[in-house]
């Protein structure tokens, strides 16, 4: 009895550490009408799955940005974040978590990849956006579902934000052996056979994910792209300009035109 006791804390523990749902109160669906965006709903593994379409100032078909946020967030605190890429031609879909906010389901890897990938599917044949230029960006536990995601789909190019090499290698940590590990979410190894360009964004004083796993990931990706910022896990301020020039230089979007003086940031 004791020993079950124990397996299921572990359980337990595993499940609220990894997926704690935001309180009802966080939802705000004002902030969809506010930012002109669609509520899209998705079949993920057979559970409906919300997400947002942001779309982007210019002309069809414009690049489209897929956005998995941190495991305590919500699409609906992403809106005014995501404000920057879309003034620069980027239409964003945030994608919510099977059991988070109005989403269906349960939150576990298997529905987050499948939410996922249903976003991408979704948003590929889609004649509003350029199914050449669909980029990841995920933060947090966000990063491992993109990097997931970038090993089933094509992804024009991958962010990461304050991520870990794997969650496997988070909850080791703790003392919890791997045959007991509810998700994996190994990101390191998702990407190894990844050939687009990534870009590694962490913070020198993240406590929840220290930053040798961005340095990890990066000495595992040779066409990956590293940047070391003065900040914790959650207090980072977005680094939108850093990522458009990233993906300027990847042939995403294109540079800012020197002969145009109020041209300062690549445009997609």
């Amino acid at each position: 009895m004791f020993a079950g006791a124990i397996l299921w804390l572990i359980f337990a523990l595993q499940r609220f550490g990894t997926f704690p749902r935001p309180a009802t109160g966080a939802q705000r669906l004002v902030a969809l009408a506010a930012g002109g965006g669609e509520a899209i709903w998705l079949d993920a593994d057979g559970a409906r799955s919300e997400a947002w379409l942001l779309p982007a100032t210019g002309p069809a078909p414009t690049p489209l940005l897929i956005n998995a946020h941190g495991n305590g967030e919500l699409i609906d605190m992403q809106v005014e974040q995501v404000a920057g890429l879309r003034a620069s031609g980027i239409a964003v879909l945030l994608v919510e978590y099977p059991g988070y906010g109005r989403s269906a389901g349960a939150p576990s890897e298997r529905s987050v990849n499948a939410a996922m990938v249903a976003a991408y599917d979704w948003a590929a044949h889609d004649r509003r956006f350029d199914g050449k230029r669909i980029i990841g960006y995920g933060r947090s536990l966000g990063g491992g579902a993109i990097g997931q995601l970038a090993a089933r789909r094509p992804l024009a190019a991958v962010v990461l934000e304050s991520t870990f090499t794997s969650l496997t290698d988070i909850i080791r940590g703790f003392g919890v052996p791997e045959f007991l590990m509810l998700n994996h979410f190994g990101t390191r190894q998702a990407l190894a056979k990844y050939r687009g360009p990534v870009l590694i964004l962490h913070g020198s004083h993240d406590n929840s994910i220290p930053v040798a796993h961005a340095k990890a990931l990066h000495a595992a990706l040779p066409q990956s792209e590293l940047h070391v910022f003065d900040c914790g896990h959650n207090d980072c301020p977005r680094q939108w300009e850093l990522v458009l020039s990233f993906l300027a230089r990847n042939g995403v979007c294109r540079k800012p035109d020197p002969e145009t003086p109020h041209e300062k940031i690549s445009v997609c």
